[in-house]
């Protein structure tokens, strides 16, 4: 795997990461998503661009599963998140989750933006 050094964060990317930690998300990372951070809240993970002057979500919210973000699918038996041969079925109570991590993580990256 290529060796890769995130660029130095500013001053305001510091501020927004550190409102995500204080809203519960914690940092991980995926070998496969090497240039890219991620934060997990509930089993959700979002990977986010720092190479910016801000900090963005870079694709969708997805669910950890194995070592991989399953993303969400609609099946001929309902929604899934689905990884490479992983999934996990999308119970309501599941999508009611994941609906508020994204729009909870939608808010704290775009506070602030013009």
């Amino acid at each position: 795997m290529p060796d890769f050094s995130p660029p130095p964060l500013n001053p305001t990317q510091v501020a927004r990461l550190e409102k995500l930690l204080k809203a519960g998300y914690q940092f991980t990372s995926f070998e496969q998503f090497a240039r890219y951070p991620a934060v997990e809240k509930a089993g959700f993970v979002a990977l986010l661009d720092v190479s910016g002057d801000v900090v963005r979500q870079f694709g969708s919210v997805g669910f950890h599963l194995g070592n991989g973000i399953g993303v969400l699918v609609e099946r001929a038996g309902g929604k899934a998140f689905v990884w490479k041969n992983q999934s996990r079925d999308a119970t309501r109570e599941l999508l009611a989750s994941y609906e508020k991590v994204k729009a909870e993580l939608a808010d704290l990256l775009n506070e602030g933006s013009p």
